[in-house]
């Protein structure tokens, strides 16, 4: 007969029991009932559910309950409130309470005892998560492939270190005075008097103050205005500022951050092609046929060459969940530094793992507020784009507004900065005047001549329309949008660059 070796691994797993530390929790509530002052070196971090006793957990509640309205809590007291409640009993009597007195080390370590009571529940909770992964792992939950699973178990992980003391708590005027003093200093001595990471967009700037830390920005449009353009010229621009930064010091310098593009929509490989049709002005219809010459092949190469040291890291996965986004970020931020997060767009996104939305308006808010509490937790701005409801169409001005957000979930309120990307000529084109509509020639020529001044004054003009900034002002931005090399810039300043040619 086979007898199991009591010292094999896997039963010692099974006999060890959830970690728990009842003498902390004996002597804090002892602490508690001594001096309610004891309440406040724990109120902040420690709930009745972190105790392992639920006796312990339940008393503790009543004393909380107690001292939060203003009321003594002590033996006589909550000896009184649970004989009126019929729980007297449950809670180990009077002789019990009266125990928990004389567990009490001294006040002085609440706050101690409050944290070894935490953490012995952080450890029952990952032990419970372990229990999760590996149940599913064996196939507990069969809709769940591989990936889906370190992608749940990550999102597990990172919604019990959010609970536990991520909040910053108080922070002192003066230390906030000084964090203020540093950014008026940063404006000061940067060029054209930006705060946050340079877009690249002299306006822009202006008006933003730059990319600040921690916000949420929206570029929001419908298809055709040229989002993700916009969107990668604010990276390439940020990128640019980030390489000038290091090489102020050291002109062999790399830069000692990087930006983030969460491409869900083009491959990695076509967001790079229009990058390089952007910066050499060549075509990208005319790279991707091969329809190109020697010199201009040339310049396609020497370009590619230049700004290949450009910190820019894309990432093309189809509807990537928040929690696999948050992971790379947080990777790369250790790895690489980490200065700005581009999402291209918030509608292909998927929730964290593990989660079922009820709509796809709760779905969309869901990411929104990941969003908005990544740019917080990785302290970095992040834009993410948003695509438009069909209800623009209908106006006949089809310039957006912050109504044409409010069916999409909680994306204004999440926001900091809401702004949208309008190219007049885009509708302009559509409405080029047919013969077919007209009685003769001559209204039919004049309708084209008028058609055709009011194309001129809108060719290769595109507005950015700011409607919201938590931090300054609203208004629009004019800016030069060139088609052909899906190309943004300052509306002054779009000559820049033909030398190249």
């Amino acid at each position: 007969m086979n007898t199991i070796d009591p010292s094999t691994p896997l039963l010692g797993l099974s006999q060890r029991l959830p970690p728990s530390n009842m003498q902390a929790e004996q002597a804090l509530l002892g602490a508690l009932l001594s001096n309610n002052k004891a309440y406040e070196r724990v109120s902040e971090f420690l709930t009745w559910d972190h105790f392992t006793d639920p006796i312990h957990g339940r008393i503790y509640a009543a004393i909380a309950r107690r001292i939060e309205a203003g009321q003594l809590a002590d033996v006589v007291t909550l000896k009184g409130e649970f004989e009126h409640s019929g729980v007297l009993a449950e809670v180990g009597g009077t002789a019990y309470l009266a125990q928990l007195l004389s567990a009490m080390v001294g006040i002085i370590n609440a706050g101690e005892y409050g944290r070894a009571i935490y953490d012995a529940w952080v450890r029952r909770q990952l032990i419970d998560i372990g229990e999760v992964v590996v149940n599913n792992a064996f196939g507990a939950e069969p809709e769940l492939d591989g990936l889906k699973q370190v992608e749940a178990a990550e999102q597990a992980l990172f919604d019990l270190a959010a609970k536990g003391g991520s909040d910053r708590g108080f922070m002192a005027f003066k230390d906030a005075l000084i964090e203020a003093i540093g950014a008026a200093e940063r404006a000061f001595h940067r060029a054209g008097g930006v705060s946050g990471l340079s877009t690249g967009l002299r306006d822009l700037d202006k008006k933003l103050g730059g990319l600040h830390k921690s916000d949420l920005l929206i570029l929001a449009g419908r298809p055709g205005m040229g989002k993700t353009a916009l969107a990668t010229k604010i990276a390439f621009g940020a990128a640019r500022a980030l390489v000038d930064e290091a090489r102020a010091e050291d002109p062999l310098a790399v830069a000692k951050s990087s930006i983030a593009i969460f491409s869900l929509e083009m491959s990695a490989e076509q967001l790079a092609t229009r990058l390089l049709s952007e910066e050499a002005r060549i075509s990208g219809d005319h790279i991707r046929r091969g329809e190109i010459g020697q010199k201009e092949f040339d310049r396609f190469v020497q370009v590619s060459r230049d700004i290949s040291a450009l910190p820019l890291h894309i990432d093309d996965t189809p509807a990537i969940t928040l929690s696999a986004m948050r992971t790379r970020c947080r990777r790369l931020k250790r790895t690489q530094g980490l200065a700005l997060i581009v999402v291209d767009y918030l509608q292909l996104m998927r929730p964290a793992a593990g989660t079922r939305p009820e709509n796809r308006v709760q779905e969309i808010s869901a990411i929104t507020q990941g969003l908005k509490a990544l740019a917080k937790e990785l302290e970095v701005p992040v834009i993410a784009l948003s695509q438009l409801s069909r209800q623009v169409e209908s106006r006949e001005d089809k310039r957006p507004q912050l109504s044409d957000l409010r069916e999409s979930g909680s994306i204004e309120q999440d926001a900091d900065v809401v702004m949208f990307v309008y190219r007049d000529e885009y509708y302009l084109q559509q409405r080029a005047p047919k013969q077919i509509g007209f009685d003769n020639d001559e209204k039919f020529h004049t309708a084209v001549e008028k058609w055709q001044r009011d194309m001129e004054q809108v060719h290769n003009r595109a507005e950015l329309l700011i409607e919201k900034q938590r931090h300054g002002p609203t208004g629009k931005i004019d800016l030069f949008f060139e088609g052909e090399y899906t190309r943004f810039a300052d509306i002054d300043l779009h000559h820049g660059g033909h030398e190249a040619d």
